[in-house]
């Protein structure tokens, strides 16, 4: 059986009720994921970084850069959802910003930013009721709510999703 190397642990699949032990182990995860990238790529050489891992797909320093971005979107989405009642988000183009000039760089600009903004987002979710829990937001591009349990755990999926990019490739390559 081939594995999909677009979706290498499977799509997200959202739940519409979510368990106290889920929204922890969605927390944990966020948790350790700026580790757990920087140590998927210690010891990668540049050309490894700049390798797609898989053909047509962005290269793994693109990936660490992307997901920098992303959760950076989260974390906002997190804020405007505590701060508004229900707001439409702004949709951004991640294939657009995986290719802005600062892409190019170095991933641990990305991880330094990932790590600071992982502990301050972690910091925020230990410390939401239930009710804040359920504070939710529309996603313009789906005209759908996302309540805040719903969306810790997707991008919980979303970091393990881009790190198995990574370990995958690793694995796939022998490196």
């Amino acid at each position: 059986m081939d594995i999909d190397l677009r979706y290498p642990i499977g799509k997200y699949v959202a739940k519409d009720q979510i368990t106290q032990e889920e929204l922890r182990s969605f927390i944990d995860r966020v948790s350790t994921l700026p580790d757990r990238l920087a140590a998927a790529i210690k010891g990668m050489t540049s050309s490894q970084v700049d390798t797609p891992y898989r053909e047509g797909g962005w290269t793994v320093r693109q990936v660490v850069h992307h997901v920098a971005d992303s959760h950076m979107n989260a974390f906002i989405r997190v804020k405007w959802s505590l701060t508004e009642s229900t707001p439409t988000i702004k949709a951004y183009d991640e294939k657009g910003w995986a290719t802005t000039p600062e892409t190019t760089e170095d991933p641990a600009i990305s991880l330094a930013l990932l790590k600071a903004l992982h502990v301050k987002w972690v910091a925020i979710a230990n410390k939401l009721t239930p009710d804040m829990w359920a504070k939710d937001f529309i996603h313009p591009a789906t005209g759908k709510k996302a309540r805040l349990d719903q969306m810790t755990g997707m991008y919980a999926w979303h970091g393990d999703h881009h790190l198995a990019h990574i370990t995958s490739l690793k694995e796939r390559m022998k490196w």
